[in-house]
């Protein structure tokens, strides 16, 4: 009996992992993570090229990274971005999607339009999606914004919450989508409030931190006691002059954008947050694409009645419940079409 088991045994063993390494294979066809929701969806590769700011700016480019990222997670999707330092590189970082046989390219910036019509008219086969933009070609999904719906909500946070009449914007790139933020904006702290003043600073970049601060700490030397930004990574710049001055007893606020900005620079210093759902936007049309229901040639168009703009849902934590329930009722009004806010 001892002889038997000591030839058989190996055989059984080598059996064994045999079977093992057959069961493994099947589990390693997806890269992402196996939800059981993946029938259907193919995987895809999709790059990203951000604007002139960092994938990491805490705002837009971020949102729209954490986006792929989760692709990946859910499906298997092969994801990289591309951050161009100047205008010069954002063709060669689009083509190197285009050339690579990508899948699809998005592109995060309004500023990128040129480049992104440019290239899908070129290469008809390839597949592109673009933010902020309007743009119409059969190979592009555009996605927009109303921008100046959810403004509209914090500029009546704003415009009940300050105590010296005075609030300021800071915007990065005088462009129609940064013109939204500051029309809703304006609107917003008009209908509540129409004796505060709105002071506003265009810096001209949205990746200069140094020029946020700046634009910042003038504006609260104007006796502003809340600043809106809309400029992307510039936009870090007042939380840090916000932060500074609070750290030697003063008392400012302000709203983040695109994100809820609280999550980074703390509840001290961050009033509410207009979130922009630029990730929900990527993450679909990407998953549209793998389905097989590319939007392409249309422009989606998302704001409080499509769920593409809110007010972070943190605002509770420092947003007087009275001023939360005039919000609520201002965002009724705009959903039934009974205010249209404008767009500049």
């Amino acid at each position: 009996m001892k002889s038997l088991l000591g030839k058989f045994l190996p055989i059984v063993l080598i059996l064994t992992l045999v079977l093992s390494a057959c069961g493994q294979k099947n589990n390693t066809n997806d890269t992402g993570t196996d939800n059981g929701n993946n029938e259907g969806v193919k995987k895809l590769k999709v790059g990203m090229v951000t604007d002139l700011g960092s994938v990491n700016d805490k705002s837009f480019n971020q949102s729209a990274w954490e986006a792929l990222q989760q692709l990946n997670k859910d499906y298997g999707f092969e994801v990289k971005y591309l951050e161009p330092k100047t205008d010069a590189d954002v063709m060669p970082n689009l083509l190197q999607f285009v050339k690579g046989g990508y899948d699809l390219t998005w592109a995060t910036a309004f500023t990128l339009a040129d480049a992104i019509t440019q290239l899908a008219k070129e290469n008809p086969d390839a597949k592109f999606g673009i933010v902020d933009s309007d743009i119409v070609v059969p190979n592009v999904a555009a996605v927009s914004f109303k921008e100046q719906e959810g403004a509209f909500l914090v500029g009546v946070i704003a415009g009940l919450t300050t105590k010296t009449n005075k609030i300021g914007f800071v915007g990065g790139m005088e462009i129609p989508v940064i013109k939204r933020f500051e029309a809703g904006f304006r609107e917003g702290i008009k209908a509540v409030n129409p004796d505060a003043k709105l002071i506003v600073n265009y810096t001209g970049l949205f990746n200069r931190v140094d020029m946020g601060k700046s634009a910042a700490s003038t504006i609260y030397n104007d006796g502003a006691d809340i600043i809106f930004h809309a400029a992307g990574l510039t936009g870090n710049g007042v939380f840090n002059e916000a932060k500074e001055r609070n750290s030697k007893g003063g008392k400012v606020w302000v709203i983040g954008v695109d994100k809820d900005q609280s999550l980074t620079f703390g509840d001290d210093v961050t009033l509410t947050s207009m979130i922009k759902k630029v990730d929900e936007a990527v993450y679909q049309v990407s998953k549209d694409l793998a389905e097989g229901n590319f939007p392409g040639g249309k422009v989606t168009l998302m704001g409080l009645k499509e769920n593409g703009v809110d007010i972070a849902p943190t605002s509770k934590k420092n947003v007087a419940p009275e001023v939360l329930e005039k919000v609520e009722e201002y965002r009724q009004k705009i959903i039934n079409g009974e205010i249209v806010v404008p767009e500049k």
